[in-house]
């Protein structure tokens, strides 16, 4: 089974198993589609996460070993080497904050270190390069998607990043409908730049994107917009495979992504505030205002401690102790709200002051697994194709805290942990997610949002494992998010909509609402197994469009 935002992709990377290959196979193919048919986030000129999941085998005497094993592929964007910590602080250009590309490199070491061998390289990239230069069909999302990023909005993130607007003069030439009118579903898209990047990609794996004519591409166009990012900087690229951080919910076993991500230590640490309600009504007020306050509580640490582990010390371990979550539990006032000054007395908060991500999950025939998030920051990234290469730029580095030292009440955050220097790696809130029951993965899910993605994928993980949800229904349940600042509660229309018990009653409590209700919150493409019988069912998202396909 493959389930992501787009049925095209979806079914190449289904196609890829049928054929014989593996998981990993199957994630490589799709994350190349997707860079063709979901432009938004789908890329090759960002960075992403692979949890990488194998299942037990069995140990001497025939006894199953007692956990499966699972690696983390992290392919995150990275600062260019001149990078400073203030580079950021003064509303930078779209080019500045271009990172260093990872995904290629990144599904390169996924390949060539967990892919069957039964496939070729080449033959994973073939139906991208096919779509792209025969172009598809455009599907209603995608027509919405291309008109909303084509008529771009200019405003300011809170992290003071200016968005592309309408984006650059090749972004609109690219990704245009000729004679300008609007996108509409039938309309057929050709990508003939992309495609001859990835037939470079094909023939030369990485070399073909890090070194030679692509390179040569994106170093004048990332020079010709004032950015920092070189040819040297793409040639030094590594992507790193890292231990999963694992936890427990409800006898299951959590494999959650480490840091540069900051998704593992936040979620363990809110399912271990939640455990000890028990089997609480999901929907009552004092459910919701524990995992209100679980949120900020986690959120609070991130801003703490977590960064790039090559840069920073991050305490992992100790943030992940039972004692610790217990003592951050233990602080939760049952019938009233905290305040995010009070849970982070530590902090110095100054006055006041989207992204947009794809995640898709595969399931093989032999119990291989893998959850995949990536992304190239806003949608489109800074809206800015690289001329003659035919793809999109993330601009990633706005994930770093900009103004060091500069925290405020409208969510800016200016810790040092997330503070630029060249070749580091910005805090990321993706969190592709494997789940495991006796030795054997039930639950392979992830989802894109920016800073909302931790919340999102432990709502999704509470509300299968905890209130015992369909994955139908955990997956279309209505979404809330706190961030710690600002503190506010922001959730989802049909939340009010659904359960106006609930929103009343955390407002009684003393939770602040925000005004602004999202239709959606997140993309959470997820797959379940049943670990008797090995039935797999995989579940699309609607909040955008999506599909699942298999065999």
């Amino acid at each position: 089974v493959v389930v992501s935002v787009a049925p095209l992709a979806s079914g190449v990377g289904c196609d890829v198993l049928r054929k014989g290959g593996n998981a990993v196979d199957a994630a490589v193919a799709t994350a190349f589609a997707l860079a063709v048919v979901w432009p938004e986030a789908g890329n090759i000129g960002g960075g992403g996460f692979m949890m990488v999941g194998r299942p037990a085998v069995a140990g001497p005497g025939g006894a199953a070993t007692i956990q499966p094993t699972v690696d983390f592929v992290d392919y995150r964007e990275t600062a260019p080497a001149a990078v400073k910590p203030d580079t950021f602080a003064n509303k930078p250009s779209q080019h500045l904050i271009a990172g260093t590309p990872g995904t290629v490199r990144g599904l390169h070491l996924a390949y060539e270190r967990f892919g069957s061998k039964r496939v070729a390289w080449a033959d994973l990239l073939a139906p991208a390069i096919r779509l792209a230069a025969d172009g598809f069909t455009v599907d209603i999302a995608l027509a919405t998607s291309l008109n909303a990023g084509l008529k771009g909005s200019g405003e300011t993130s809170a992290a003071g990043v200016v968005a592309a607007g309408g984006g650059s003069a090749e972004f609109r030439r690219v990704y245009g409908k000729p004679g300008g009118t609007p996108w509409a579903a039938g309309d057929k898209l050709t990508l003939p730049d992309l495609a001859a990047t990835l037939r470079r990609i094909a023939a030369d794996g990485p070399a073909g994107f890090y070194e030679g004519k692509t390179a040569e591409l994106v170093a004048a166009e990332v020079a010709r917009g004032g950015g920092l990012m070189t040819a040297a900087d793409l040639k030094a690229y590594e992507a790193k495979i890292r231990p999963p951080i694992v936890g427990a919910l409800r006898g299951a076993t959590v494999f959650a992504p480490p840091p540069p991500s900051s998704g593992g230590v936040a979620m363990l640490q809110i399912l271990g505030m939640m455990d000890p309600l028990g089997t609480p009504d999901r929907w009552a007020p004092p459910t919701v205002h524990r995992l209100v306050e679980a949120m900020r509580r986690a959120y609070a640490d991130r801003a703490r401690y977590l960064g790039d582990p090559g840069f920073t010390d991050v305490p992992v371990a100790k943030l992940t102790e039972a004692a610790y979550i217990k003592a951050m539990g233990d602080s939760i006032d049952p019938a009233r709200a905290s305040t995010s000054a009070f849970v982070a007395p530590w902090a110095t908060v100054q006055g006041d002051a989207g992204g947009q991500t794809t995640h898709f999950s595969v399931a093989d025939a032999g119990g291989m697994v893998v959850s995949n998030t990536y992304t190239l920051e806003q949608s489109f990234g800074g809206k800015i194709v690289v001329p003659g290469a035919g793809f999109l730029l993330n601009n990633e580095l706005g994930d770093f805290n900009p103004k060091p030292g500069v925290t405020t009440r409208a969510g800016g955050i200016g810790t040092e942990p997330n503070q630029a220097t060249g070749g580091k790696r910005p805090l990321s809130s993706m969190t592709p997610t494997l789940v495991a029951r006796d030795g054997k993965f039930v639950l392979v899910t992830g989802s894109p949002g920016g800073r909302t993605i931790i919340n999102i994928v432990t709502q999704v993980v509470l509300n299968r494992l905890m209130f015992g949800m369909s994955l139908r229904d955990a997956v279309d349940a209505p979404r809330l998010h706190h961030q710690w600042y600002p503190d506010a509660v922001r959730a989802e229309q049909a939340l009010a909509a659904q359960h106006p018990e609930t929103a009343a009653g955390l407002a009684a409590m003393g939770h602040k609402l925000d005004p602004r209700t999202p239709a959606r919150m997140g993309d959470a493409h997820s797959i379940e197994i049943d670990p008797a019988t090995g039935r797999k069912t995989g579940v699309a998202d609607r909040r955008i469009g999506g599909g699942a396909a298999g065999y």
